[in-house]
Formats: structure tokens, sequence, C-alpha cells
């Protein structure tokens, strides 16, 4: 997108992407601008989301009436594994849920007088300026990962089961502040369908949306395929336990404490998390990191009451201390240790010295982005696809290039490789995939 000079549709590696809107290449163009192309600033937006998610966390907490809440929902977000692994991540959720949770708290202000919150007074003289705050951030939302983004209006709409005598309407004025998040998605949409001829929708929401929601449950057949789709649906209300790890630990005695009482604050929360739960519990497709829109809401409400529940006040403290020293700890030795076993950065730091802007690059049966994010820093060529009978072709043609493939194909192809050729083995892991690969990279200088 970069050397295209085209903002409008995503490409990575000369070709299409549809698959996310587009505010995470916006941002990470912005990153690459100013530190390179390079992991560290493609993984940057997502780390400077997650701050300012515990930022909102922190300033929204002490305007419930005590700095501790605000203090302690930051470090529960900051400091609990899902986010540990995906602030640092160069996908678009962190900054999803940076967006969600701006428009819960801006909802939460326009109508915190009818909660009982004591910043209401305040509130009530900049009741529209959070009320554009809110749908500005519904616009956005929906720009870092498409529809999910406007969850907000659930937890809005779920406040009317509280709020009976309450009219929202007038606080919200919906009409118009729906048509002004429409606006900022068309803005960018409409030129986006008109250079793709649509085909940004038929497969970022056709696909990546409405298939993966309902579209391999609707075609599935077998019996023993629609048992494993019931029993999959506690699956978030399960995986909780992990990705909220440590302060999941407290959740049943959170979980007892407000099905005895809770107040309209409390009420507000748990109409933001539980939709976001109940929605993605029947969708087909499960990962840990959807539900991650819930978990800054989930920080608040635990930090509400955190220190009422039996040996909190110890808990939280080791907790957090561990959880810190783990996360030092990982940062700054498992995660190297780990990246110097991928077999993508062996081959990489192998073949580096030979590498030049000219050579064009390709694969054959191993086709990993992160090809792209390491050669890609030293050659201009784009990432080739090749099927078995085209390797041949490929490095026949004259000028410089190089090919990556298994190692065990590599053997059969060329049993004896060109004396002006180089060689390069590596054997490593597919992190993603969580299995160990040998390849080859087959260089001509």
């Amino acid at each position: 997108m970069r050397e295209r000079g085209d903002y409008i549709v995503p490409y990575f590696n000369n070709q299409y992407r549809f698959d996310k809107p587009p505010l995470i290449y916006w941002l990470q163009v912005g990153s690459f601008h100013f530190f390179g192309e390079n992991d560290f600033a493609a993984r940057l937006p997502s780390m400077i989301a997650a701050a300012l998610t515990a930022v909102l966390l922190l300033a929204w907490g002490r305007r419930l009436g005590h700095e501790r809440i605000g203090w302690w929902a930051a470090i529960i977000f900051s400091l609990c594994l899902q986010i540990f692994f995906h602030g640092r991540a160069a996908l678009p959720d962190m900054w999803l849920v940076f967006l969600v949770t701006a428009a819960h708290w801006a909802a939460f202000e326009v109508i915190s007088d009818s909660l009982g919150a004591t910043s209401s007074t305040a509130a009530a003289g900049y009741r529209k300026y959070w009320r554009l705050a809110f749908y500005l951030a519904l616009g956005l939302a929906f720009l870092a990962k498409g529809p999910i983004g406007w969850i907000p209006l659930l937890t809005v709409a779920s406040t009317k089961l509280f709020l009976r005598d309450q009219p929202l309407n007038p606080r919200f004025r919906f009409a118009l502040g729906i048509l002004a998040a429409v606006a900022i998605v068309l803005a960018w949409a409409i030129p986006a369908l008109l250079r793709s001829n649509g085909e940004f929708f038929r497969i970022g929401i056709g696909q990546h949306v409405f298939e993966r929601a309902v579209g391999s449950t609707m075609e599935r057949e077998e019996a023993n395929s629609l048992s494993l789709y019931f029993l999959t649906l506690p699956f978030y209300f399960l995986s909780v336990f992990v990705s909220f790890f440590p302060w999941s630990i407290k959740l049943p005695a959170l979980i007892r404490r407000l099905w005895r009482s809770r107040d309209g604050i409390d009420h507000f929360l748990i109409g933001g998390i539980l939709p976001i739960f109940l929605i993605l519990t029947f969708v087909n497709t499960k990962y840990f990191h959807y539900t991650l829109p819930a978990f800054p809401l989930l920080s608040l409400l635990l930090a509400r009451h955190l220190f009422e529940l039996p040996g909190a006040d110890r808990f939280a403290r080791r907790a957090a201390i561990t959880a810190f020293a783990v996360v030092i700890f990982t940062a700054l030795f498992l995660f190297p240790f780990l990246s110097r076993a991928v077999a993508t950065v062996q081959l990489f730091e192998k073949a580096r010295a030979d590498l030049r802007p000219e050579m064009e690059f390709a694969n054959f049966g191993y086709r990993q982005p992160s090809m792209v994010w390491y050669f890609r820093s030293h050659v201009q060529g784009w990432f080739q696809t090749l099927g078995a009978k085209n390797v041949y072709k490929f490095m026949e043609k004259p000028g410089a290039r190089f090919v990556v493939l298994p190692t065990e194909t590599s053997q059969l192809l060329y049993p004896t490789i060109p004396p002006d050729w180089k060689s390069y083995t590596a054997h490593g892991l597919i992190l993603p995939r969580r299995k160990r690969i040998d390849l080859t990279l087959l260089l001509k200088p």
C-alpha cells in the first residue's frame, strides 16, 4: 500500500487483502514511516491500542467514584493472559477493543445519571460531546474489524431491561447518530467497493463474517458435526478462565456476589459483557480472542468489587506482581528464544548476507506471511507462490532469485544443485501451526 500510494484498498505482498477493513493497515503504514518496515513497527499500533485502553479504564474507573477502581481495572486488563499475547500482535483486535471500550464509556456517560453514577452531574453538561464520541467510536470500530464494532449498540439496548421508564432516544438521537457512524464507514467503503468491483464486500463480509458465523454450520450434514457444534457452545464461558487468567480465579466469587446484589453501573457493565459472549457462542468459528472486546468491561466490573471478595486483598497484589514478573520474563527471554527457533527467522539470518534488492523470491509448500515480513526488508520483489512444476521455470529465469521449499522436496527436485548456487537449511517451528518443519532456501546469485 505504501509503495502504491493507494490507501483505500488494502494490499499485502502485491495482492488484494479483503480480510479486514483498513484501519490497522493505515496505522501500520504510519508506524513503518517512522520505524521502517519490520516486525516491531507492525506490532507497535497494537501495543499503543492496548496501552490506550488501559488509560481509558483508569480514567473511567476514577469517574466511578474511587481512584483505586481505575488503577485496578487498568492492571487487571493489562496483565491478563489474552491481552499479553494480543497486545503485541500485528492484528486489528486491539484497536477494536480500544474503540469499543471508548464507545461503551461514552454511552455510559450519556445515561450515567440514570445509572446512579457519582459523575452524572458533571457529565450532564457534556452529554452532547459524549454522544458525539459514541458515534465516532462506532464508525472507527467498524473500520477496525467490521460489524462486531457496533456491539455497544446492543449494550445500550440492553439497558432498557432495567431502565424501562427512561426513554433513550432523546439521549442518544439514534437516527442521526447511526447515520453519522455509517457516513464514516461509507467514506472509505464506497471507494473501496468501486475499486474492487464489489469483491471487498463479498469476501470481507460474505466470507469472513457471514460464512464464519453460520455458513459452515448451515452446510453441515453429518450428525457428529452438528453434535460437535452443540458441544462447543459453552466454549467462551469456559475459555474465559484461561484467557482472563489469573484474574479469572475470582470470577466465580464475583458472579455469586452480583447474583445477590448489583446496582445500575453493574447492570450496564454486564449488559456490555453478556451480548459479546452470547452472540459469539452461536458463531460457528471459535477463537479465544473473539471475546476480547468484553475484557475491559470485565476488568472494570471485577475492579469495582475485587476487594469486597473473600481473600481478594492478598490475592490481587500477589497476582499482579506474579503476572508482571512473568510478562517481563517472557518478553525479554522466552519470546527472543522462541523467535530463534522459527524456521523463517533461521533462513533469513543465514541468507541475509547474500540477499540483494533486485532479487525475486518464491515458495513452494510453505506459504507463511512471515516470509514477507523478514525478506522484504532486504528484497524489493514480491513473494510468489509456485506449483511444483513451476519451481524449475522460476529458477531458470535470468536474474538473481531464490526459492523456499520443504527440504524433502528440495532434495527431490535438486539432488545436486548448480555449483554457483547457495543452499541454506533450517529445522524449526511454524508457531501459528505449532509444528516443526525442515526448510531449504535455494539461492541463485
